[in-house]
């Protein structure tokens, strides 16, 4: 660049003095300001980068993140961002970070921001069009955000052919047509034939239909006012009907318990029924299970525990009580299942794509089924976990929905990348967020750090002494970093979360 083209430069920025060279260490963060806009400043190995200092997906501030090598994992949700291009590396959420430029002069740090991008907090990354004259499709079926990832990667990688997206969703990610799921698959010939009829196209396919609730099946339950939470429609629905009427949550995981903890300021009266002693037993572990019992109970929900439904009575074709298998009797007006899902898999049915026994499709690290130019991602597959040693999971997380999303896209694209992402979600009941990193299932150990009790905690999973997951209340960013750690590799022994100093989780 000329020195007229940096005068040029110049005056279209705004620059400011952050700080002194010395204020800040390698692998340090600090929130600094230029012109009323808070810049996340960040120093690695001598150099030092800004970006936006807000997580594009709920504006968490990223400077209470973990910071590792060159990228920042936010606190509540688990997203990552390059440091030096502010590129989004991990989700959730879709949109990277602004980047600004740095210069230290005589001991000094000064941030300079383009006038034009100076109230922006996120930035979308560059995507090319289609152009009309390329046949080649690429068709989506599912609307979730694993397509939609998907196909915004696909743009961002210079994809120019066709991307179709089918689903049934109402709420579309973008302009996409509404039509039904049941569709059926051709994959010799590669044309997927909709319910009504028509017949679409393929030259390569994505299987992102997720799952569907599991609607309960004991005698009463297609009375009016049983309720499925499993799209949009479905939650203003329950938001409506629960409005001042007494609601009966049945399944105490994550669903059943986060519905319940919505409707104490809505219903009249809040109860759930669980068919285990605690909620949350076999994912988070009693202790957990039983704090989140007592939490929900401060707010009048009333619980019923080691029962399941026997029968919905009604009235008039409507709820009238619940009868539990121990023989209580509860009054309903409103009964909400959420006692798990079922991968939508059932329209590959009587073609070649590989199903497990538990319905989901089985894919490979590139998401890749058993089928040429075939990819899945999301809910419904099942798939390698490198956190486990390649375990074959099913994880029905948002994140995890979003990185398969884009390995699919970049595998479509012939750039060969691998699903390598470390399970990352969170839970709210009354406002407290819970985190969890990792894959826990079968763990036989569990090792707290802080109180379960005072509602400040640390808990880490051990299988074969070594860590598979942890959640945390109030312990931010211990999940954080452990995802980290998890994602470079490493291994965490039960000794290491045994020992009081815990400064091992910072790398």
């Amino acid at each position: 660049m000329n020195p007229n083209e940096d005068q040029a430069e110049a005056l279209e920025e705004v620059t400011e003095l952050v700080c002194q060279e010395a204020d800040l260490r390698d692998g340090q963060m600090k929130v600094v300001s230029v012109a009323d806009q808070k810049v996340l400043l960040v120093r690695t190995e001598g150099q030092y980068s800004a970006v936006g200092s807000q997580c594009s997906h709920y504006n968490a501030p990223l400077v209470k993140g973990a910071l590792v090598g060159n990228r920042v994992r936010c606190p509540f949700h688990g997203a990552c961002f390059n440091i030096k291009t502010g590129d989004i590396e991990e989700y959730p959420g879709l949109d990277s970070l602004p980047c600004h430029r740095v210069n230290v002069r005589d001991g000094k740090v000064y941030v300079s921001i383009k006038i034009k991008t100076l109230k922006q907090t996120r930035r979308v990354k560059e995507m090319c069009s289609v152009l009309p004259n390329i046949t080649h499709t690429i068709l989506l079926v599912g609307g979730g955000p694993a397509a939609l990832v998907c196909a915004e990667t696909l743009r961002q990688n210079c994809y120019q052919g066709r991307i179709v997206m089918v689903t049934k969703d109402t709420l579309p990610p973008f302009d996409k047509p509404k039509l039904s799921k049941a569709v059926t698959v051709n994959t010799r010939d590669k044309a997927v034939t909709m319910k009504d009829g028509g017949v679409l196209r393929y030259d390569q396919l994505l299987i992102s239909t997720g799952c569907r609730a599991k609607p309960l099946s004991c005698p009463g339950s297609d009375l009016t006012g049983v309720k499925l939470l499993q799209r949009y429609e479905d939650a203003k629905d329950i938001d409506a009907s629960c409005l001042g009427r007494k609601a009966v949550v049945v399944g105490t995981s994550f669903i059943g318990m986060e519905v319940a903890s919505y409707l104490v300021k809505k219903a009249s009266s809040v109860s759930i029924v669980g068919t285990t002693k605690y909620p949350y037993e076999r994912s988070l572990g009693s202790e957990i299970g039983n704090m989140t019992m007592q939490m929900l109970e401060e707010h009048n929900v009333k619980f019923y525990m080691n029962d399941g439904i026997a029968e919905i009575r009604g009235e008039n074709g409507s709820v009238k009580e619940v009868l539990l298998k121990s023989g209580t009797l509860l009054e309903a007006e409103v009964v909400i299942a959420g006692i798990g899902v079922i991968p939508n898999s059932d329209f590959l049915a009587g073609s070649e794509v590989e199903i497990d026994s538990k319905k989901a499709v089985v894919v490979d690290k590139f998401m890749r089924t058993n089928v040429a130019d075939v990819f899945s991602a999301g809910d419904v597959t099942s798939f390698p976990l490198t956190s486990r040693g390649d375990q074959r999971v099913n994880v029905g997380h948002w994140q995890m929905s979003q990185a398969q999303g884009r390995v699919a896209a970049l595998n479509m694209l012939n750039i060969p990348t691998k699903i390598e992402s470390v399970p990352f979600f969170w839970t709210v009941l009354l406002g407290k967020s819970i985190r969890y990193t990792g894959y826990g299932e079968g763990y036989t150990e569990l090792v707290f750090k802080g109180k379960v009790e005072e509602r400040k905690f640390l808990a880490f999973y051990i299988k074969d002494d070594t860590v598979v997951a942890a959640a945390s209340l109030m312990f931010d960013p211990a999940v954080a970093q452990l995802a980290e750690l998890m994602a470079a590799g490493q291994r965490i022994t039960k000794a290491q979360t045994q020992a009081e100093d815990l400064s091992w989780l910072q790398m």
